[in-house]
């Protein structure tokens, strides 16, 4: 089942943020994720959540999702991540297709 990666990311250097972005598309294209959200407007209706800059990315599968937060490739980028940035993450696997 697809699993879906949501970010909560508080940016506090944004080139090197974007030098993170730049590295990281690659990495997320070779095992077939794809970004549904990234950035834009959000409005909180209800509770006392305050997202700063919301990240939705879609993976094949949760497997998928945890080889490669784990991997060495983005824990390596993940290392630059968290210098210029601070992010709350979750994953949530989704239903399964109808097909």
């Amino acid at each position: 089942m697809t699993a879906y990666v949501i970010f909560d990311v508080e940016i506090r250097d944004m080139e090197r943020y974007r030098n993170f972005m730049e590295q990281v598309k690659p990495a997320l294209e070779a095992v077939a994720a794809r970004y549904l959200v990234r950035g834009g407007s959000h409005t909180v209706y209800e509770g006392d959540w305050a997202p700063r800059r919301i990240v939705i990315l879609e993976f094949p599968s949760v497997e998928v999702w945890e080889r490669f937060y784990n991997g060495p490739v983005y824990q390596g980028l993940k290392g630059i991540r968290d210098e210029c940035s601070s992010a709350r993450l979750v994953c949530v696997e989704g239903l399964p297709s109808d097909d």
